[in-house]
């Protein structure tokens, strides 16, 4: 999503591929990718939480790899992915 967002940026928004419209692009996902992975940990919290309890011997420790994955693909997509992207990317403008 936050590639296509870059694109978009670029094609339809006329942006010139830089630093400014990294952080732009970065800024205006920030809080759909925020709000996506708060609103999932607190749904997984409680089986978390209750990880060692009878009965949860899967779901528990399940719940808490998929925590730790949303926090690790949340940092990864905010920081890394800008990076990445400011530096190998390459967006060309299509001529009407």
């Amino acid at each position: 999503m936050m590639m296509s967002h870059y694109e978009h940026l670029m094609t339809v928004e006329g942006m010139t591929w830089g630093l400014r419209a990294a952080l732009r692009g970065a800024a205006e996902r920030l809080v759909p990718i925020l709000m996506t992975a708060l609103v999932t940990g607190l749904g997984l919290l409680p089986i978390a939480i209750g990880a060692d309890e009878a009965g949860r011997e899967i779901e528990g420790p399940m719940a808490v790899v998929i925590l730790g994955g949303l926090a690790t693909s949340t940092l990864l997509n905010l920081l890394v992915l800008p990076t990445l992207a400011l530096r190998f990317a390459r967006f060309h403008v299509k001529e009407s």
